[in-house]
């Protein structure tokens, strides 16, 4: 089943932008997701058992070393504005 991830990271560190671009680096790791950012938030697209392990992952290398707000909306099919 293909759904789409909207992901909007909050780091909760002076360096975020740095975090930030981690973060979407760690997420494009899986070649079989589409991985869109624009100035809000990042969009993943794909099979669902390929996107909810990549973010699970990536959330978890994340929190292993910062904390931030992550905010995510998930829907089922490709939602591509």
């Amino acid at each position: 089943m293909k759904i789409s991830a909207e992901i909007s990271l909050y780091p909760l560190d002076s360096e975020y932008i740095q975090v930030i671009l981690d973060f979407i680096e760690s997420l494009k790791k899986n070649p079989n997701l589409e991985v869109i950012t624009n100035g809000m938030s990042t969009q993943i697209f794909g099979e669902i058992d390929e996107v909810m392990p990549t973010i699970t992952q990536a959330t978890k290398e994340l929190y292993e070393q910062k904390k931030a707000i992550l905010v995510m909306k998930i829907g089922k099919g490709t939602l591509k504005l």
